[in-house]
């Protein structure tokens, strides 16, 4: 097959849709290949779109290899080989991010990590708001970033993915940071240090670094100037803990500013993502009563250590978010240190080949009973089996009922599977408002 040269996009997903958008507002030619022989979105991307051209099923090497320039969705690896084949000979091949970059000349806030980004962005972005900036915020989290693109925004605040960042060249972030890293999506990555990689990417172009000192994967390479966070004392430009009188304050350098019983998120792993929202937007120049005053009031995302209810000195938490090991080990010892009870865990979901065992020193720590649901069911029940009580349930209704039965008087329920979740759910928010009706209507 031969077409006249064009743009390709790759993936008739939420991103695809809106490359597309974007292309032809800009009067650029565009076609659309899937890999999937009838994507789900082809009837409504007919009807959008009728006068472009898309092409279903195994990819075209012919087809590509006429392509002016390949974007390519952050769903779809470049290690595809038809795709790879085009890198080899040097075709562009980019992502949504990387468009953007080339057309936006306001300020950009970058977020990257395994845990807790999507918390971390909207606190940035609603510090944004309240300072009296027009701020957009998106990327992996909410809008596409093509969807965002305004002339009359002050700022965006963009949440990027490692997929993301793979597909992405030229974005000059004016302050870029890296949570933290921890194993995730092992399934697409030949080790941690490729992943890492791709994490690092980043900081290539940033002007201000700004990194975890709990976690030595976020450090920039390169040893730029920046600032830093982290849960210890803080020191020149750090943000930190600092205790006095037996009370726990943010704060940055030597001065402190919020008590921590003042966050309405409860652990230290909130904390972190607390100095981390600080620090960021200390870099790029919010005045710090109005971050604190957001810290305030910011009560945590849906599905992410959600609260849903309490009943007979029981409290029940949503953290569906919670797709991979690193998340789930945050959520049980951020709730488990500050709770006087023990937690009860159900997990379980698609595994995303990942190592479970360091969930088990935790579990044995903080954890009275796991509830395990999904496809890891075997794999989670063999390193847990001993060493805490196991029960297993064929759906969320029956977890629920199962972590009911078993909860006393301070205890808390955490709903954070380290798992993907579609073997059971359509996405971890569906996963999440099931789980949440669950409860609502068992208690």
């Amino acid at each position: 097959m031969s077409l006249p040269k064009c743009t390709i996009v790759i993936g008739l997903g939420v991103t695809g849709f809106s490359c597309v958008r974007f292309l032809k507002k800009h009067n650029i030619p565009v076609m659309v290949m899937d890999t999937r022989e009838n994507p789900p979105q082809l009837d409504e991307f007919k009807k959008q779109f009728p006068d472009v051209l898309c092409v279903t099923g195994v990819l075209d090497d012919s087809v590509l290899d006429d392509a002016q320039e390949i974007i390519v969705s952050p769903g779809l690896s470049l290690k595809t080989p038809s795709i790879a084949r085009q890198i080899e000979k040097g075709k562009s091949v980019i992502g949504d991010i990387e468009l953007f970059a080339r057309f936006i000349q306001k300020p950009v806030i970058t977020i990257t990590g395994t845990n807790a980004k999507s918390t971390v962005t909207t606190l940035v972005g609603e510090m944004a708001k309240a300072a009296g900036l027009n701020v957009k915020v998106g990327g992996n989290l909410g809008i596409p970033v093509l969807d965002m693109c305004d002339d009359n925004a002050d700022l965006f605040v963009l949440e990027l993915s490692s997929f993301q960042l793979e597909t992405t060249f030229s974005l000059k972030p004016l302050v870029a940071t890296i949570l933290n890293i921890t194993p995730d999506h092992m399934d697409r990555y030949v080790d941690l240090d490729a992943y890492i990689a791709a994490k690092q990417r980043i900081y290539r172009h940033a002007e201000i670094a700004v990194w975890n000192r709990d976690d030595f994967n976020s450090f920039p390479q390169d040893k730029q100037s920046g600032i830093s966070f982290g849960l210890g004392a803080p020191t020149q430009n750090e943000f930190g803990l600092l205790k006095r009188d037996d009370e726990k304050y943010l704060a940055f350098e030597h001065e402190s500013f919020l008590n921590v019983r003042e966050l309405p998120v409860i652990g230290k792993y909130y904390q972190a993502n607390a100095l981390a929202a600080l620090a960021l937007g200390h870099a790029f120049g919010f005045p710090m009563n109005v971050m604190l005053d957001v810290l305030r009031t910011f009560k945590g995302l849906k599905d992410r250590c959600e609260f849903i209810a309490e009943q007979n000195g029981v409290r029940w938490y949503n953290d569906s978010k919670g797709t991979n090991v690193g998340a789930t080990l945050a959520a049980i010892d951020g709730l488990g240190s500050e709770i006087k009870g023990k937690l009860i865990l159900i997990a379980g979901g698609v595994g995303k080949n990942a190592d479970f065992s360091p969930l088990l020193e935790p579990v044995k720590q903080y954890v009275r009973k796991v509830i395990l649901i999904g496809e890891s069911t075997p794999i989670l029940a063999s390193i847990f089996k001993g060493h805490v009580e196991i029960d297993y349930a064929d759906s969320m209704l029956s977890a629920v009922a199962a972590a009911r039965d078993a909860a006393v008087e301070s205890d808390c329920v955490l709903l954070s599977p380290a798992c993907a979740s579609f073997d059971m759910f359509k996405n971890f928010e569906h996963r999440g408002e099931v789980f949440r009706e669950a409860v609502l209507s068992l208690i």
